[in-house]
């Protein structure tokens, strides 16, 4: 491990907004969200895959009464947003560290509100197509947390992956899908107050276009 790495494992270890294993929250926290960290009754959104989490951190700082929660299993990826969060004494930001794989250990049934996917890992090849954030199995863990008409997002760079997820998404619980192939050309950008991760930035000025979608758990 590198010492980079360590300093920002030690950090995460240090940071309240941080809540991973052997923290006391960590194993209580399931349910608890609003009573437990955020002390009041707000919206909780999640950000799977969050990364570095630029969107957990942009969003929070846009919507101030709405609970965001980063969910990764890289800490030293975690480490950045944390620290990020804490620099601007945002209040209403949390980063959890697991697999999402494990969600329903962390998240009750109809505890959390909306739910983004910011650039994941398509698994192009066949064989992975169980570990596509948007496949049914997934889908099904995020039709468990979200409430009742609760919104998933998904923006990714990748066209085969958009393909599969408009696909799957409506065959497996979710209504009212709208997207869009040309993200920044697109009425529905508005709603990203102009947030983008540092390999979207790359992305676009390449010349990619970004897909987006959302739609609500029906």
């Amino acid at each position: 491990m590198t010492r980079r790495k360590q300093h920002r494992f030690l950090q995460n270890a240090e940071s309240h907004n941080v809540i991973e294993v052997g923290k006391p929250l960590y194993k209580i926290i399931k349910g608890n969200w609003r009573s437990r960290y955020f002390n009041n009754n707000n919206p909780i959104v999640l950000e799977l895959a969050c990364g570095k989490g630029e969107y957990t951190v942009g969003l929070a700082q846009a919507y101030p009464a709405m609970n965001f929660i980063g969910v990764d299993i890289k800490g030293d990826r975690i480490a950045r947003g944390s620290q990020a969060a804490l620099e601007l004494n945002l209040q209403n930001v949390a980063f959890l560290r697991t697999d999402i794989n494990f969600l329903l250990e962390f998240f009750s049934a109809g505890e959390v509100n909306e739910i983004w996917i910011t650039f994941p890992d398509p698994q192009p090849r066949p064989k992975q197509e169980k570990h596509r954030l948007t496949h049914p199995r997934f889908l099904d863990l995020y039709k468990t947390i979200l409430v009742q008409e609760g919104t998933l997002h998904l923006k990714t760079d990748n066209p085969e992956l958009f393909a599969y997820s408009l696909e799957v998404i409506g065959q497996n619980g979710f209504a009212d899908l709208q997207y869009t192939t040309d993200l920044y050309q697109s009425a529905l950008n508005a709603i990203h107050m102009n947030i983008k991760t540092k390999y979207e930035q790359l992305f676009f000025d390449k010349g990619f276009t970004i897909n987006y979608l959302q739609c609500r758990r029906s």
